[in-house]
């Protein structure tokens, strides 16, 4: 390898090796200007995919654990190490390693008091001079990764680093990516490949100058052509030379710089987005040894795909290339591009686009294909934002349905039927669309009608977060004030919390409840939530109701609404729950009836924010 560029001149060491390999009892740093872990929802949910997957296509009930040693390895490309003396840093690679570090992590805890839990605590962490620490050191993440390792879950400080931000949020979602299928006896069995079958071909250097010379070749000369780079080339070679070809060149350049201008890998991901939410016929089917189809082999290898698939998708003559990428490529990346700043952009709460900021911060990333499914290039911006309207408000309702059913959301989960809809609902025109994804709405048979109690827990915390922050924003924005999404959602210096009504106080409520279980049961109930400022959890957590009550009138309408003043000085509230028939009344106590009671009102409540009859409304303008 010591000749694939002018400067690299040294000993330059290239080996297959697997994770166990890659990590145990390894301490790896990484260099100031590229600490950030940037890794998306949407990144860890097609490795996550990717891996159990594959492992799924290896394993058949029967095997021992010594077989896993015969099963095929699977490669995650390259990483590059700057071996500096005896401390090696990460020059390529820490978005990938750190996303393994939280996935062996959560399968570390998954496992805890199994019988045949498989060690992998030397992965993550070794002691080292009597010293324990994490084998990828970077200091700003020690408390969060140590907390996440300790207790499975950590609430970062708004002063946090992006990375701490980042690592927490995509921790919470491994519980709800990680396939039912692997939590039996066969946990072991996929732990056991993990380790010792998936593999890098691990890139050492021992001079900065070598790690970066590697670095930069690999990646800016061509020796490392990524799948869109052999796409463009493809579909370059197939048109006019001349002028047309450049022309499609320059265009192609310039939509893709700037969807990475946008999002990490947004280019790639808009690509297969793109060829999906158009093209694919098929998903692989959910049983074992079924081959996959063109929306899988998209996700993959969209350049290769697109060779075989050139006749069905109607690329016949020079001229349908260059319109392949100077029309449609053109359009489907602009309307990407508007999606990308809709999902984590400046929030416009009268944006048509506003449910696909919703359905982000749920982290559901599947939505992006249904988008463009309906989406025709000679749609008018009116018809667009109709469409857009239309599919967001659809998958706003169906994850709040699920959530509240207690359903998972997990891109694992999803996948097979969001890619039915999303082929369903391919050109449709705004009426029709509306049409098929209402009645698609009401043969779901779970909704808010069918759990009755809905309470918080662990695994639910976030996405009941988001559930109250609706809820909250719904009544404020009709009741005449600013919609406060944002700072709910924690966009603000303010940080709230999911908070409960009662204190953890049993003992006083002994008059309704003779088990403490039975009162914490209770107590975890929607009705008894609010979201209020981690600041006031901080002053009147004890407190009995009473004494919290004056401060509520103060907080947020949902919070305000237990208080009588909000019904006699809040004309623009008044005046909403008048209007849309709500049962509000304010609680001088509040007692187990009022709990469920309360509950009730946040069920009517939610009946009306997310509404399938609203569908067809957005399509008659």
């Amino acid at each position: 390898m010591s000749d694939t560029h002018s400067t690299i001149d040294r000993t330059i060491d290239g080996v297959a090796k697997t994770i166990a390999e890659v990590l145990e009892k390894k301490k790896y740093s990484i260099d100031y200007y590229q600490r950030e872990y940037k890794w998306e929802s949407k990144q860890l949910a097609e490795l996550v995919a990717d891996l159990t997957t594959k492992f799924l296509d290896l394993y058949e009930p029967g095997h021992s654990r010594k077989d896993v040693a015969k099963y095929a390895g699977y490669f995650l490309g390259s990483i590059i190490i700057s071996q500096k003396g005896s401390q090696p840093f990460i020059v390529d690679g820490q978005q990938r390693l750190t996303s393994l570090t939280l996935l062996l992590t959560f399968l570390r805890r998954l496992q805890q008091g199994r019988d045949d839990e498989v060690d992998v605590d030397q992965l993550i962490y070794s002691e080292k001079f009597g010293e324990k620490s994490f084998n990828l050191d970077v200091p700003d993440r020690t408390d969060c990764m140590k907390e996440l390792f300790d207790s499975g879950a950590y609430e970062p400080r708004p002063d946090a680093s992006e990375s701490v931000h980042t690592l927490a949020g995509r921790y919470s979602e491994l519980d709800e990516l990680f396939p039912d299928e692997l939590r039996n006896e066969v946990l072991p069995f996929f732990i056991d490949w993990l380790k010792d079958r998936v593999q890098f071909v691990q890139i050492t250097a021992y001079t900065d100058d070598d790690a970066y010379a590697i670095f930069e070749t690999m990646n800016d000369r061509g020796l490392k052509l990524t799948p869109a780079d052999m796409l463009k080339g493809y579909l370059l070679a197939n048109m006019e030379d001349g002028k047309p070809r450049t022309t499609a060149n320059e265009l192609w350049r310039k939509r893709l710089r700037t969807l990475d201008d946008q999002a990490d890998d947004a280019s790639s991901d808009f690509l297969k987005t793109w060829l999906r939410s158009q093209y694919s016929k098929k998903i692989r089917e959910r049983k074992k040894g079924a081959k996959p189809e063109d929306w899988d082999r998209i996700g993959t290898e969209f350049h290769r795909w697109l060779r075989g698939a050139q006749d069905g998708i109607g690329l016949s003559s020079k001229t349908d290339f260059y319109e392949f990428v100077t029309r449609d490529l053109d359009f489907y990346s602009h309307q990407y591009e508007r999606i990308l700043r809709a999902s984590r952009g400046t929030f416009h709460p009268d944006s048509p686009l506003r449910f696909v900021r919703y359905n982000s911060d749920l982290g559901f990333t599947l939505q992006d294909q249904l988008l463009l499914a309906p989406l025709r290039v000679e749609d008018s911006k009116q018809v667009i934002d109709q469409k857009l309207e239309i599919v967001g408000r659809f998958t706003d309702i169906l994850l709040a349905w699920r959530i509240w059913n207690f359903r998972a959301t997990a891109y694992s989960t999803m996948q097979y039927a969001m890619f039915n809809v999303m082929r369903d609902i391919r050109g449709l025109a705004a009426a029709e669309l509306a049409t098929v994804l209402r009645e698609a709405l009401l043969k779901i048979d779970e909704n808010f009608d069918s759990n009755d109690h809905l309470h918080v827990h662990q695994q639910n915390r976030g996405q009941l977060h988001k559930i109250l922050a609706r809820i909250t924003d719904h009544i404020t924005v009709r009741s005449g004030l600013p919609s406060p999404y944002i700072e709910l959602t924690n966009g603000t210096n303010v940080r709230y919390e999911v908070e409960h009504i009662w204190a953890n106080h049993p003992e006083r409520h002994v008059d309704e409840f003779s088990h403490e279980a039975d009162f914490a049961r209770h107590r975890n109930r929607i009705g008894d939530l609010l979201l209020l400022p981690k600041q006031f959890n901080a002053s009147y957590n004890d407190d009995t109701y009473e004494k919290k009550l004056p401060h509520y009138y103060g907080q947020n309408l949902l919070a305000a609404s237990l208080n009588p003043l909000s019904y006699e000085k809040n004309p623009g509230f008044v005046a909403f729950a008048k209007s849309s028939q709500l049962p509000f009344k304010p609680y001088k106590q509040f007692k187990a009836a009022d709990v469920v009671e309360r509950g009730d009102l946040y069920r009517d409540i939610a009946k009306q924010i997310w509404n399938p009859d609203d569908l067809p409304a957005v399509a008659k303008g």
